[in-house]
């Protein structure tokens, strides 16, 4: 008996499958370039990291974005 993944790695590979990849992707990338998409998956992202900073102890969350910040160092 087949596996679950080796199962949807064959139905990728079929054209049926490739057909459906495509076009969800076609709509992920019509939903990323959606300022209002954008904006939501921002605000989740934010809330992630908030989420995740308070269960690590650390205290309010940065003021300027983490990809500004250079990285803490490691002592």
């Amino acid at each position: 008996m087949a596996s679950l993944f080796g199962k949807l790695a064959g139905f990728a590979r079929s054209p049926q499958g490739r057909k459906v990849i495509d076009q969800a992707s076609r709509k992920a990338q019509q939903l990323a370039k959606d300022p209002a998409t954008r904006a939501k998956i921002d605000q989740g992202a934010a809330r992630v990291r908030s989420e995740v900073d308070k269960r690590r102890g650390g205290g309010t969350p940065p003021s300027t974005p983490p990809s500004a910040t250079p990285p803490p160092a490691v002592p």
